[in-house]
């Protein structure tokens, strides 16, 4: 691979004139960052919970306890499901713009190399 340098400064370009977002002040970040806050609260909340239902011998606020444990746990449910989401979505997003470049140079060398089997 003698072409190496030339061949990313050439994916550098194209990457450059797709225009794509900054990651920095996207919408991706937000949520990303959301769900990784989600995620902690949800914890947090659920800890709350146990700690009120074996703190007291009342039935109705061990049943509180319960629901609040639920809504915890909800809440770091989503929170993963948000930043799997969206911390996959930064992966696959210059995966796919690599990709249809690597293919986009693939077809330009067999092209070339079937012209000049002529």
């Amino acid at each position: 691979m003698p072409d190496n340098s030339q061949r990313i400064e050439e994916f550098t370009k194209e990457v450059a004139q797709m225009n794509l977002p900054d990651n920095r002040s996207s919408r991706d970040r937000l949520f990303l960052i959301a769900g990784a806050s989600l995620m902690g609260l949800g914890i947090v909340v659920t800890v709350l919970a146990y700690f009120i239902g074996h703190g007291t011998t009342n039935p109705l606020q061990q049943r509180d306890a319960i629901v609040i444990a639920l809504i915890g746990l909800t809440l770091a449910v989503v929170g993963a499901a948000l930043f799997v989401r969206y911390s996959l979505a930064q992966f696959l997003r210059f995966w796919l713009a690599r990709n249809s470049w690597e293919q986009t140079t693939q077809t330009d060398r067999l092209i070339d190399a079937l012209r000049t089997d002529r």
